[in-house]
């Protein structure tokens, strides 16, 4: 585990010195490996142990209770017996939404398994930051850490984000709040291909067809012209949106959880700026990155109203009174 994840005081002291005075914690891996490591399965850990890790956050809310909230971490595909325990935990105060991975074990989740996930979500009616896994499925052969964390985690948040609208989940369950980190991924450049995921242009304007066979299906004889897109339980599930999939978009909130300030002007754009949160995944990253976050709104020249809302009043409206409420000096000064 990377060491800034341990000095709470020295995040709290640094962020404080920029005018960051809260923070919301949790582990998009529970109480497992941030880093893949062999022998490490972080979906095999037992609810005992969730919940220890639960009441350790919660301990440092009760220590911090002006600086500190938390996110309670859950498996889409943990069964009913983990979502339980989850929807029970979450309803503490101090906790203020849920954290899942946006791929689990290679499968996103658009998978018809994750229902029972998602109707936990609306039915706490609690943000759900979409955290990219210790092994990204968007990863899959890449070995190098720096890579899986540069480049695969930030494909998963992409596709996990898309997945997510795509699966019909927003349409299921309108009240979802769906949060994904660093801007979003790449999902804002990929408005248009995800329209024409629904009427793919080369298909002449139709739904794409059908996927061809498994590795366990039969194949068909060789010569035997076969059109293969995608499986025909997710073309009937495309089909019954409401909506184009890009036109969900400003449902989504995204942070400002990037080195990239092309990101956030992007992000802005395309979620909207009611929609982007202050984020510095800050730790594991070095306590100065909120400093940086600051900075980059700077260079984008972000003021105004504007500003206020990434910086605090989009996050009101997320999450609520379940937020500390500003300090009495801060809001005797205006801050």
């Amino acid at each position: 585990m990377p060491r800034t994840l341990g000095q709470v005081e020295e995040m709290i002291s640094a962020k404080l010195a920029c005018g960051v005075r809260a923070t919301i914690i949790g582990s998009p891996v529970g109480g497992g490996a941030m880093v893949p490591l062999p022998g490490v399965d972080n979906y095999a850990q037992s609810e005992d142990d969730l919940a220890r890790h639960d009441a350790w956050l919660a301990g440092l809310v009760d220590r911090y209770p002006e600086r500190l909230r938390a996110y309670v971490y859950v498996n889409p595909f943990g069964g009913a017996a983990h979502l339980h325990r989850v929807a029970q935990t979450v309803r503490q105060p101090q906790f203020v939404g849920l954290i899942a991975n946006t791929s689990v074990a290679g499968r996103y989740l658009d998978a018809p398994e994750a229902e029972d996930f998602f109707a936990l979500a609306a039915e706490v009616d609690l943000p759900v930051l979409l955290h990219p896994p210790a092994k990204p499925a968007a990863g899959a052969g890449l070995e190098n850490l720096l890579l899986i964390e540069q480049l695969g985690r930030f494909g998963d948040v992409t596709i996990g984000l898309a997945c997510c609208v795509l699966g019909g989940w927003l349409d299921r369950f309108p009240g979802l709040k769906l949060i994904g980190p660093t801007a979003g991924g790449a999902l804002g450049l990929l408005v248009e291909k995800l329209d024409r995921i629904m009427r793919p242009t080369h298909w002449d304007g139709a739904p794409a067809p059908p996927q061809g066979p498994s590795p366990q299906q039969d194949r068909p004889a060789a010569g035997t012209a076969r059109s293969a897109m995608g499986p025909p339980r997710l073309m009937r599930r495309l089909a019954a949106l409401a909506a184009p999939p890009s036109s969900y978009l400003p449902r989504i909130w995204v942070d400002t959880a990037t080195p990239s300030a092309n990101a956030v002007d992007l992000a802005l754009r395309i979620f909207g700026p009611d929609r982007v949160l202050f984020g510095t995944d800050s730790p594991p990253l070095p306590h100065s990155e909120s400093g940086a976050t600051l900075d980059l709104l700077d260079r984008l020249g972000v003021t105004g109203a504007v500003r206020d809302g990434i910086g605090e009043g989009n996050a009101l409206a997320l999450f609520g009174d379940r937020l500390p409420p500003a300090p009495r000096d801060a809001v005797a000064s205006g801050r």
